[in-house]
């Protein structure tokens, strides 16, 4: 089957995401290892807007939800994709489906990760603002205190910085025509500010074994395709810190001629992306269907076609 797997990154995390993955006994396993790091109260933790917005849940359920829906597809007979992308902690659930590493061990270092995030900026009040309709540099010309955090295209990018300077930088785009809104993340992710997480980060994963994935992985840090191990590393090391090149990362997977794209996570964010860019493949998330069949059915449909 000629398709591709997108992971979501951390903002749109809801208490109804996903809402048959706990009816699907495949998943129930991987569900079972996410809470036992961040709790069975997931979804009405997801419900308040403070305990959503913590980067260790977040970063954990987000991980934990999409590895369990992968599992779940996995037990349906989905075949391997032609290649994985995550998008920012996604990138831990796409390791992790491609094989780079056991879900558990993804599950284990969105903990890991998102503690060195908090770790780097403690004391400080940071975070991320989604800039659309204004190139990047311009946006960065207007507002030079703010750094590219997410590359997503001519006109659409998001910017990581301290909460004054986000602000500040909202209203003064706005006004210069751009549509602007904060994220629901605490931490000013892929940026300068993370600096001091990387060290860390890159001696604990020493802790876990690596594995040559099964399929290629488009990457956060390059934009290109990687496949060895060391690279992988290497790679999620430095996105933790460097702006995200996703557009880079869609033109990687494109280039793989899919005959459709998924997205697992919450929202549809990464699929509506996909659409605007590639509107001659077709990409969904599993977050707009009902039931996992519905999510099969529709895959068998396109990524069978020719």
């Amino acid at each position: 089957m000629a398709y591709v797997l997108l992971f979501s990154g951390q903002a749109n995390q809801h208490a109804d995401m996903l809402p048959w993955l706990e009816s699907a006994p495949s998943a129930a396993p991987v569900l079972r290892q996410m809470e036992a790091h961040i709790g069975s109260d997931w979804r009405a933790a997801l419900a308040d807007p403070l305990r959503r917005a913590d980067n260790g849940f977040a970063q954990g359920v987000i991980t934990g939800t999409a590895l369990a829906a992968w599992a779940a597809l996995q037990a349906a007979g989905l075949g391997a994709p032609l290649a994985v992308a995550g998008y920012s902690v996604g990138e831990l659930a796409a390791f992790a489906a491609a094989g780079a590493f056991s879900a558990e061990s993804a599950m284990a270092l969105a903990q890991v990760r998102a503690r060195c995030m908090d770790q780097a900026v403690a004391g400080l009040a940071t975070g991320l603002l989604s800039v659309t309709g204004m190139a990047r540099t311009r946006a960065q010309a207007l507002c030079p205190a703010l750094e590219c955090a997410i590359d997503l295209g001519p006109e659409q990018a998001v910017f990581a910085g301290l909460d004054a300077d986000l602000d500040a930088a909202l209203l003064r785009l706005q006004a210069q025509g751009a549509q602007c809104a904060r994220l629901g993340v605490r931490v000013a992710s892929h940026s300068s500010w993370m600096r001091p997480a990387l060290a860390p980060f890159d001696a604990a994963l020493d802790a876990f074994a690596w594995s040559a994935p099964v399929c290629p992985l488009a990457l956060n840090a390059t934009g290109g395709m990687g496949r060895q191990p060391q690279a992988l590393r290497s790679a999620l090391v430095a996105q933790v810190a460097s702006t995200v090149q996703w557009e880079s990362c869609m033109q990687a997977l494109a280039e793989r001629q899919p005959h459709c794209v998924l997205e697992i996570g919450a929202g549809a964010a990464l699929a509506r992306l996909w659409n605007a860019r590639y509107p001659a493949v077709p990409a969904r998330s599993m977050d707009e269907f009902k039931d996992l069949q519905g999510v099969l059915d529709w895959l068998h449909r396109n990524a069978a076609a020719d």
